[in-house]
């Protein structure tokens, strides 16, 4: 399929070629956010200038189901939407002057990675951890702050309240693991240091299941978007009304449930594993802190208990833990039936106390 071909499936008609004072003015604008917010990486000002500039850019018509802008790795190509304020550098422009950046290309220029994204594989995996990633840096860019939202009857906390909103809270769930230094620098460079220490702190199996799921979102959404569409421009008294509404209700359901697991993975797994390691009492403060402060990065439901169930039983046997160490017992070998028993009762009061309902005042819906 030549480029011409998929913008025009995906509803994007070229009206003009951008003028070159104006896409000088862009790779400027956007050079200069990336180096002043993310000064550790070693980024070259006119390096990035360079890059930037060279890109073919384009104004066009574009569906209201993409956002203000679209790179193309296949011509090196941005596209803005007609409406959008080139004077003004906002996210979207940011995320996919940031795509063109991410290249990493053989000697026969034959693109294979484009920051997450293996292009080597036909299924593109790692698609949804890219976006997410590339959003979450576009955000940081632009210093928003951490808003909170509802998709899909979801709350959740994002940088990103109006773009890959579940992946950028997702990633940040991983981030806030990791750290965000090793996640920008694979973003930009196609490394593996995000990736080898995510599954460092928790294990590989989890890291490829949240991967995947990731992509999965990502692909429920594009599906939701295009029944959404089908649904704006089906009569109201046709028979396909119920199908498509049904269709659609389905697929919400399924980001939702994807959502909450993929969630679950991420802290389980790095907790369970941190568990296993502490050793000292201070090691017993940092774990109480950690997991207690990541109530602030989760999406919760009103059915939503998983998070506090888990917390309330690490509490639990964090009590324990430290029995054990300030008494010079083995974990193995210890048994404390009674101080148990007291903990148990105490944190099913806090059942009641440690609500998630308080953590958020602000929703938009």
């Amino acid at each position: 399929m030549t480029i011409e071909q998929e913008l025009t499936k995906e509803g994007i008609e070229v009206i003009r070629t951008l003028d070159r004072i104006t896409i000088n003015s862009i790779a400027k604008s956007v050079a200069d956010k990336l180096v002043d917010s993310f000064p550790n990486y070693n980024l070259n000002e006119n390096d990035l200038f360079m890059r930037l500039s060279r890109l073919n850019m384009y104004v066009a018509k574009m569906p209201d189901s993409l956002s203000c802008a679209k790179y193309s790795y296949k011509n090196r190509s941005i596209y803005f939407n007609e409406t959008a304020d080139l004077s003004c550098i906002n996210v979207y422009i940011i995320h996919e002057c940031i795509h063109a950046l991410q290249e990493y290309r053989d000697e026969k220029d034959h693109l294979l990675r484009l920051g997450f994204c293996n292009f080597t594989s036909s299924s593109l995996p790692g698609m949804g951890l890219n976006e997410a990633a590339v959003q979450l840096m576009s955000s940081f860019a632009i210093n928003s702050n951490l808003d909170t939202v509802k998709y899909f009857d979801i709350t959740l906390p994002t940088y990103s309240p109006s773009y890959y909103a579940l992946e950028c809270t997702l990633l940040a769930q991983m981030a806030y693991i990791t750290g965000t230094y090793d996640l920008f620098s694979s973003t930009l460079f196609c490394n593996s240091l995000f990736i080898d220490k995510f599954i460092q702190l928790t294990d590989k199996g989890a890291f490829y299941n949240i991967q995947s799921n990731l992509d999965k979102i990502l692909d429920l959404e594009d599906s939701l978007s295009f029944q959404a569409s089908l649904l704006a421009d089906t009569d109201e008294n046709s028979k396909n009304i119920t199908k498509i509404s049904d269709k659609i209700s389905k697929l919400r359901s399924q980001i939702q449930t994807l959502f909450l697991e993929t969630q679950n993975t991420i802290f389980t797994s790095y907790f369970d594993k941190k568990f296993n390691a502490i050793s000292t009492l201070v090691q017993v403060e940092d774990y109480r802190k950690k997991l207690y402060d990541f109530k602030d990065f989760i999406g919760f439901t009103d059915t939503y208990s998983f998070y506090n169930d888990y917390y309330i039983k690490k509490m639990t046997d964090l009590e324990i833990r430290r029995n054990e160490i300030e008494h010079g017992v083995s974990p193995s070998l210890a048994l404390v039936p009674k101080k148990q028993g007291i903990i148990a009762r105490i944190f099913s009061k806090l059942r009641k106390l440690f609500g998630l309902s308080d953590v958020y005042e602000k929703v938009n819906v």
